[in-house]
């Protein structure tokens, strides 16, 4: 089950460009699995051995241990898609998981803030220091340009087209797509990057757009930090998240008119559907004004 495994998880890093944080949460995920058929079937225990019926009892399992419906989903999923990988390499004829179904996730509409909200958040970083231009820039990128954490984290300077207003972002499966950059963004960018070098020593060079005090690059954990301190200084919902602006960015654009195939791509969805969610946000937020206003509502 190891070979097979690690057979499978080499595939999607260098065939699939899966991205590393990918690669890891497949392999928590499948890990899991294994140990589960190891324990099931004893000591003789293959992926040729493993068949539905084990698989729904792994599927029961999961749920026993009270994992939350989007969790047994995904991992019943990366198991499926490691069985047809080994289907296709002919170590497996049939794949044990096909039939099986996942629980039906529930319906969760994302998180986001008004307008007005997001305006707040975006003043709140004042003064002259570096690191506070840097926080205005990440903050108005992040919201102008709709990028996950990741894609803002991973950002080189030869990425960025401040002429043009654009921005080359690579998302999920290293597919390339361009962002745009709205003025207070670019103006925010300009600034940052003006002090940016202040941050780094003359012997080293640093390609990333956004860096920490040390001179590297920023890493995903230290802009949640970043994000936490500004959403206490303006007064707003902690459960906020970087991402949080990425549903801004898309939740505002549909409700001001927005074609959603256009969102689509700015988004780099690779399929409508993904999209769609953000048109519910609008539909609720348009039943909970009429509940709350319409005389007979």
């Amino acid at each position: 089950m190891d070979e097979a495994l690690a057979d499978y998880l080499r595939h999607l890093a260098l065939e699939k460009n899966a991205s590393a944080y990918t690669v890891k949460s497949y392999r928590e995920d499948l890990l899991q699995a294994v140990d589960f058929f190891r324990e099931r079937l004893g000591g003789q225990a293959t992926v040729a051995r493993v068949t539905t019926r084990v698989v729904r009892a792994y599927l029961a399992w999961l749920t026993e241990q009270g994992y939350a419906k989007t969790t047994v989903a995904r991992r019943i999923a990366a198991l499926r898609s490691w069985f047809r990988f080994l289907c296709r390499q002919s170590a497996l004829t049939v794949n044990p998981a096909e039939g099986v179904r996942s629980p039906r996730r529930d319906k969760i509409l994302p998180h986001f803030l008004s307008a007005q909200d997001v305006e707040r958040l975006l003043a709140a970083p004042k003064g002259d220091e570096p690191l506070s231009k840097r926080d205005k820039a990440i903050l108005e990128t992040l919201y102008s340009a709709g990028l996950r954490v990741g894609e803002l984290a991973g950002l080189n300077l030869d990425d960025l087209d401040l002429e043009s207003a654009t921005v080359t972002v690579r998302g999920k499966g290293k597919r390339e797509r361009l962002a745009l950059l709205g003025i207070p963004a670019q103006k925010a960018l300009r600034e940052w990057l003006q002090r940016r070098t202040e941050l780094i020593t003359p012997a080293r060079k640093q390609p990333a757009v956004f860096l920490n005090q040390r001179g590297g690059r920023l890493t995903v954990r230290s802009v949640g930090r970043m994000l936490e301190k500004y959403l206490a200084l303006a007064g707003l919902d902690p459960r906020t998240s970087p991402h949080t602006l990425r549903h801004c960015f898309a939740t505002h654009l549909l409700d001001a008119g927005a074609d959603i195939r256009g969102v689509q791509e700015l988004l780099g969805h690779r399929h409508l559907t993904t999209t769609q969610i953000y048109t519910h946000v609008s539909t609720q937020r348009l039943q909970d004004s009429y509940q709350k206003a319409h005389p007979r509502a």
